[in-house]
């Protein structure tokens, strides 16, 4: 199973060179409920002031949510850089905080974040939440449940030293070392690599799995280790947050991530697809991820419930 929040997500919060922590979603109870303005990097803060409600694209959401002036988004905030917790211990910050703010600002809303365990978040939409942009990995599942409309994609990628100073392939990772954190896709991947290697007579993968994530990327961006193999939002996050990793090669395993709402929404997820779509194509989507060092992430078009 992927890392990426096909059920579970990692809790992490890069410091100068690591990703802090990590906790499964489906084990964590919701520890506070606050709004978030989605701030995060003060440029995005800049951006999201400067949005503008578009007239004709408020008209679709529907009534009730328009009179209320107020899109309630809940969203499990322990997978950084997508949602995590601030600084100040309650405030819900994250890319997916600026972005569903994004979409409030172009539909006319104030949004709410309410931080709450993952589990729980798609039975409350509908009811306690209009939406939910938590890193949701679109399946045919959550799409029997849901609604889901396309913003973002991820899957994995690999980090190295600044400078490949080793000259890796991200096509060939045989002789070399890899730091993955234990119980993860990668790590399954990597030990399939490795018997790829010894298949092909080079030298297996020497494979270095931790317990936590930020064990693995701190000893990559140490030298003790030769490549980071995560999530890409993980590593691109890291890169973004020290100078000493950087890509290589791109995405691969990639799956896109939907904003949630109710099965019979009212037209709200037509509403959140044109004013996404719109984000998209001004070029504020990109700036919006770029900030979080995600940027890699960016779709091309959002659609409601797309194939997975």
């Amino acid at each position: 199973m992927k890392t990426l929040r096909h059920a579970v997500g990692a809790c992490l919060t890069v410091t100068a060179l690591a990703v802090n922590g990590c906790t499964y979603a489906s084990e964590e109870s919701a520890t506070s409920e606050g709004n978030s303005s989605g701030t995060g990097p003060s440029s995005n803060a800049e951006i999201i002031e400067s949005i503008k409600k578009d007239p004709t694209i408020a008209t679709m959401v529907p009534d009730d949510i328009r009179k209320s002036g107020t899109l309630r988004n809940g969203a499990a905030a322990n997978y950084a850089p997508a949602e995590f917790i601030d600084t100040d211990g309650s405030t819900v910050v994250g890319q997916d905080i600026d972005y569903i703010t994004a979409v409030g600002k172009i539909l006319g809303l104030k949004v709410t974040t309410a931080n709450t365990a993952f589990p729980s978040l798609i039975p409350a939409i509908g009811s306690k939440y209009d939406v939910s942009a938590s890193s949701f990995t679109i399946t045919p599942e959550r799409q029997k449940q849901v609604t889901m409309t396309s913003y973002f994609k991820a899957g994995f990628s690999i980090a190295v030293p600044k400078g490949n100073p080793k000259k890796i392939s991200p096509d060939d990772l045989c002789g070399h070392s890899v730091a993955v954190q234990t119980g993860t896709a990668q790590e399954t991947t990597a030990q399939q690599k490795s018997k790829q290697c010894v298949k092909a007579n080079k030298k297996p993968v020497d494979l270095l799995s931790y317990a936590s994530q930020s064990d693995a990327t701190t000893n990559v961006a140490g030298g003790k280790a030769d490549v980071l193999y995560a999530d890409s939002v993980i590593t691109g996050y890291a890169i973004k947050q020290t100078s000493k990793l950087e890509a290589l090669g791109g995405i691969t395993d990639a799956s896109k991530f939907g904003v949630a709402t109710a099965k019979n929404d009212g037209g709200l997820s037509k509403a959140i697809q044109v004013a996404t779509q719109k984000l998209i194509d001004d070029g504020t989507m990109k700036k919006l991820l770029t900030a979080w060092g995600t940027e890699d992430g960016l779709i091309k078009t959002s659609q409601i419930n797309p194939e997975s």
